[in-house]
């Protein structure tokens, strides 16, 4: 497989891996601007363009854009996140342009009609309203808040009720022109492509818009506390975090690590230990989100009520021994998860462009495989033992929702997990 890497004069991006033996192509746009950008009056804006540039373009209608992407057999979508929009679309090789077109219409020409704004208001309002209505996609949101509060990067990506309903149109046509410009933009393409035409075709399709920079939002501050909403629930969720890293830092692998022995599958410490031996809960998981300037550690938990006081400390437990000891064992096969992770997602052309898009947002080039499995296998116990002693120096952050009356208040768990 061949990376290449090719700037446009504007500063956009084009990055691609030519994968041998498949007939279909991914491609996507990456936007380094989310929901961490946004200014608080206008929260949820990131999402609601992404939405908005669906429904209509200045040369296509929301049904043309579905109907002449799946005239060829392909699919096109998009998400939003804290620090990135993406748009993207899989097609067979053949069709690579009409993909990137698409793609290039919908990011720079949408056509934000007003009953269509109207109608997708009231679309997002329903999703706000499922999430909220979903527990444990509930309780990280609030995890994020506390973690970090009154600040972007605490913020939701859906946004605010109060705020998406009064969204007026030129708020949009600001943001997009304010944002999504070249110097923000990565185009990434993976499996049946040669780069110099996808190149040409990115010329084409965005050698027009202006330059801009990549300016970074505000740095996060963590702050730390603890957030308990009671509702009439079955299960208790819960998620308690303290400071990660971020995606730079010089223990970003060797946390990874620490969070896979910890929480990672059903080999973990947690899952072994709060699951198969004790019986405490049906869903155990340990994760971190690291973002360009920090992070967070987390573990996700759904128990019982009455299974609270018996299943704190042992979390809390596990993370102070895996402080002390690693197994050669456990820490071999941590190692083995993540790597082949890394090398599963080289077959799927989708993941690729991600990864590819991803690192160049974040790095400013392509890694080699090679260099990743070699930090991964450059991970020892020792630096397992440290950045687990590094967690445990930060302050808590704990969230629940459901029967939350038998939770410790978060002085008497920072103890317990400290011991």
């Amino acid at each position: 497989m061949t990376v290449r890497v090719t700037t446009l004069t504007n500063g956009l991006r084009v990055v691609s891996e030519t994968m041998p033996r498949v007939e279909t192509v991914s491609v996507g746009a990456w936007v380094a601007v989310g929901a961490r950008h946004e200014p608080a009056e206008v929260n949820g804006i990131s999402h609601l363009l992404e939405h908005m540039a669906f429904k209509g373009t200045r040369r296509r209608s929301a049904r043309q854009i579905a109907e002449e992407i799946e005239a060829v057999g392909g699919y096109i979508n998009a998400w939003t996140s804290r620090e990135a929009t993406a748009y993207y679309a899989k097609v067979l090789k053949e069709d690579l342009a009409l993909a990137i077109d698409l793609i290039a219409d919908i990011t720079q020409e949408p056509a934000f009609d007003e009953e269509e704004l109207a109608r997708e208001r009231e679309v997002i309002l329903q999703e706000i309203g499922q999430a909220q209505d979903t527990p444990d996609d509930q309780v990280f949101e609030n995890f994020q808040a506390i973690a970090f509060p009154n600040q972007p990067l605490g913020r939701s990506v859906l946004g605010e009720r109060e705020v998406v309903s009064a969204m007026p149109r030129q708020a949009l046509v600001d943001y997009l022109r304010g944002n999504y410009h070249a110097g923000r933009i990565v185009l990434a393409a993976a499996g049946a492509v040669e780069h110099d035409a996808l190149v040409t075709l990115a010329e084409a399709a965005f050698g027009s818009l202006p330059s801009g920079d990549q300016s970074p939002p505000a740095a996060g501050d963590y702050v730390g506390g603890a957030h308990c909403e009671k509702r009439d629930l079955e299960q208790v969720h819960l998620v308690l975090g303290l400071p990660g890293v971020s995606l730079t830092d010089d223990d970003f692998y060797p946390l990874s690590v620490y969070s896979t022995i910890l929480g990672g599958g059903m080999s973990s410490r947690l899952f072994q230990e709060v699951r198969e031996k004790r019986g405490l809960v049906y869903s155990i998981y340990s994760f971190t989100s690291a973002y360009t300037d920090t992070g967070l550690f987390g573990v996700y938990a759904g128990t019982g009520r009455d299974q609270i006081g018996d299943l704190l400390p042992v979390i809390f437990g596990e993370m102070r021994d895996l402080s002390v000891t690693v197994g050669d064992d456990e820490l071999a096969r941590a190692k083995a998860q993540i790597k082949s992770g890394i090398v599963m997602s080289l077959e799927s052309t989708s993941a690729r462009i991600e990864q590819l898009a991803h690192q160049m947002l974040t790095y400013g080039r392509v890694l080699e495989v090679s260099e990743v499995v070699a930090r991964v296998d450059g991970v020892t116990s020792d630096g397992v033992r440290q950045v687990g002693g590094r967690l445990l120096d930060g302050g808590l952050t704990a969230a629940a929702v459901g029967p939350v009356d038998k939770i410790p208040d978060r002085d008497s768990m920072a103890a317990s997990l400290r011991g």
